[in-house]
């Protein structure tokens, strides 16, 4: 391997790659910690957009999964993917990675930190065996249209990360967007790559559109492809808060068949900085020893950042409409709606609208307006609603409850417990509960006290009282709970057992 280095006597280095030589293999990692706000109702903090088929019928982490697959036959390719993601969301992801038939090394993050401390776990979980890959790295978020494009960007970056640099895809801009950060053009090199001059925030729109007009700026797509040992050395370099945090965390890490838990004091003691402020904008200066490159890529490419992103992105109609579920236009143009609940949306006479229904909220904006609905969002959260964090039917472990009813002292719920399936054995602080059985078999532990109940039978669990709902039938155990008390938060939860592993 060549290595790629700039000095401080350099102002502009030399950077290439031999394209006939052989590439360390290539490890994908999808950056999966993202919260949901800017495409809400349907994007919530609990179950962010990644976990939605936003686009198609597979979800956008989903299709991430597969980007990576018939890369081509002179590259060598970790089958294993490593998903980095938030303890609130693992369970969702490893479903959604079964059902893919994914065997994904899952590293769960303790808590939020941002994209460069996310990456520096990766890193050290794809190099655990000793092996010297080349990182991927790509958000789960996001929405390709052609991946043959794709790979080919890929193997371009990965031939410079090969030989040392640190490799960026940037996107041409088509508009001046001012939802994107921009990269500003360094020298040319090979394949239509370019030095990376610097890292610029997202603009005002006066500014991008002097960006674009230039042809010196490109979108940045947030896809990185970087050798393992390059981005430890370059992150211990700019940023060693965060590489001591994480080596500390991978170190005390809890590693199991499914997922990788690294210690949670070592890791909340990193920094919280992304990849582009933490590395990125250091690269290209005078006193960095490492070269930053930025490769282009043509693939349809769309972070999916608002329901206007959305629609671009989406097939339309002779008028500009586009949809998801039970929708109808009339007279309607350049309008996107979305039914999620299953209910009927009927578009008339609309223009430039995005009209999206769930089961427990409606959005109506103007499709210039959106970037506005985090703003909204910021405070639906700050009047306690429910509808900024989960929505009405909440997936679990052990199948799904839906919140079906509630008021001041009282809330009824659906709960939907699979096959061989079991809640934790837990207790209450504030509530109590009646549960019937709808449907199937429940094995009920309540205090001391084990028993059986079937179709239209039902118990009390009182306030403080340890219980447990399990499913030993071979059907889903179908049962309507109602919640009588004070309080009645999902955190009065007190979990004395669980076989997910959760605390609390």
């Amino acid at each position: 391997m060549n290595k790629i280095f700039a000095t401080a006597a350099e102002t502009d280095i030399e950077v290439q790659y031999d394209a006939s030589s052989a590439c360390a293999p290539l490890a994908q990692v999808i950056l999966a910690g993202g919260s949901g706000t800017r495409l809400w109702p349907v994007s919530r903090e609990q179950f962010p957009k990644q976990l939605i088929d936003v686009i198609g019928e597979k979800t956008l982490l989903q299709a991430t999964m597969g980007r990576m697959e018939d890369f081509g036959s002179q590259w060598t390719v970790i089958p294993q993917p490593v998903i980095v993601c938030g303890g609130e969301h693992y369970f969702a992801t490893s479903e959604q990675a079964r059902e893919s038939g994914v065997n994904a090394r899952i590293v769960v993050e303790p808590g939020r930190r941002d994209t460069a401390p996310a990456l520096t776990l990766a890193a050290l979980a794809a190099s655990a065996e000793g092996q010297d890959v080349i990182l991927v790295a790509m958000p789960a978020d996001h929405a390709i249209a052609d991946l043959d494009a794709l790979h080919k960007s890929i193997e371009i970056a990965a031939r410079y990360a090969d030989a040392g640099a640190i490799a960026t895809l940037g996107v041409p801009p088509t508009v001046a967007d001012t939802g994107f950060g921009y990269i500003r053009l360094g020298n040319p090199l090979q394949d239509g790559a370019h030095r990376i001059e610097r890292f610029v925030e997202k603009p005002a729109p006066e500014l991008a559109a002097q960006y674009v007009e230039s042809g010196k700026y490109w979108w940045n797509s947030g896809m990185f492809v970087v050798r393992a040992s390059v981005w430890l050395d370059v992150i211990k370099r700019f940023q060693p808060q965060i590489h001591e945090a994480c080596v500390r965390a991978y170190e005390g890490a809890t590693v199991t068949d499914e997922c990788i838990s690294p210690d949670a004091e070592a890791f909340l003691e990193s920094p919280s900085d992304s990849i582009d402020y933490a590395v990125m904008e250091h690269l290209g200066k005078a006193d960095s020893q490492f070269a930053g490159v930025v490769v282009p890529l043509n693939a349809g490419w769309s972070d999916l950042g608002s329901w206007d992103s959305v629609w671009q992105a989406m097939e339309k109609d002779e008028f500009g409409n586009a949809s998801n579920g039970r929708v109808l236009f009339e007279g309607a143009t350049a309008t996107y709606a979305r039914s999620q609940g299953g209910r009927l949306v009927a578009c008339v006479g609309t223009n430039d609208l995005i009209v999206v229904e769930t089961d427990d909220a409606v959005l109506v904006a103007d499709r210039s307006h959106v970037q506005e609905i985090k703003g909204l969002v910021s405070r639906i959260k700050a009047e306690k609603s429910p509808e900024a964090d989960s929505h009405r039917k909440v997936r679990r472990p052990w199948g799904f409850y839906d919140s079906i009813d509630h008021g001041d002292r009282f809330q009824v719920k659906r709960i939907v417990v699979m096959p061989g399936a079991r809640l934790s054995l837990q207790m209450h602080h504030h509530r109590a509960e009646h549960w019937v059985v709808v449907s199937g078999t429940a094995l009920v532990t309540r205090g001391d006290e084990q028993f059986m109940l079937g179709e239209n039978e039902s118990t009390y669990i009182p306030l403080g009282i340890r219980h447990r709902l399990e499913n030993p039938g071979c059907v889903p155990l179908q049962i309507i709970e109602v919640q009588s008390g004070t309080y009645l938060g999902e955190d009065d939860i007190v979990r004395f057992d669980d076989k997910y592993g959760r605390a609390g």
